[in-house]
């Protein structure tokens, strides 16, 4: 079954992040939680950077805000595709902070970056890249993106009713 890890600065990032846990899950997508803080817990972020393939995991989706290091420095360690996520935190500039810190990656080091507070087209993203060798989870998105087309349809054709 395909892995995801979803990692985030700290707890207060949980909010946001849950968007992108709850639709990994709905796609079928096994999900790895954890708190893998850049700056107060560097050791432990170097670990999972250097061993995220190693266990299982197929892409990772790091939540970050403020400074918003973590996604840039776990993709400079790991072979695995990194999608970051900009949290608009108490401490963030009105959350452009943490989209330019992760948005301004050097060559070399990408991090596919959504919009801020953007958890749950991470998680997508996330599903997409998974789905590309998992063509069960490649048709899970289908049909996902299928009930996108039937809602937005429904809702025209309340609309004008």
């Amino acid at each position: 079954m395909a892995k995801v890890a979803v990692i985030m600065g700290s707890t207060s990032d949980l909010p946001v992040m849950q968007e992108a846990i709850d639709v990994l899950k709905e796609l079928g997508i096994e999900v790895l939680v954890d708190i893998v803080s850049a700056h107060r817990t560097p050791e432990k972020m170097y670990e999972f950077g250097k061993n995220a393939h190693s266990n299982g995991i197929s892409a990772i989706i790091a939540g970050a805000g403020g400074a918003a290091h973590l996604p840039g420095m776990v993709a400079s360690l790991s072979p695995l595709p990194v999608i970051g996520v900009p949290v608009k935190s108490s401490n963030s500039i009105d959350g452009w902070d943490s989209v330019l810190s992760i948005l301004q990656m050097p060559g070399g080091v990408p991090v596919a970056t959504v919009a801020l507070n953007g958890a749950k087209n991470a998680g997508i993203l996330a599903a997409q890249i998974v789905g590309v060798a998992d063509l069960k989870i490649r048709q899970n998105i289908i049909n996902y993106k299928e009930s996108l087309k039937e809602k937005v349809i429904k809702g025209a054709s309340e609309l004008n009713s």
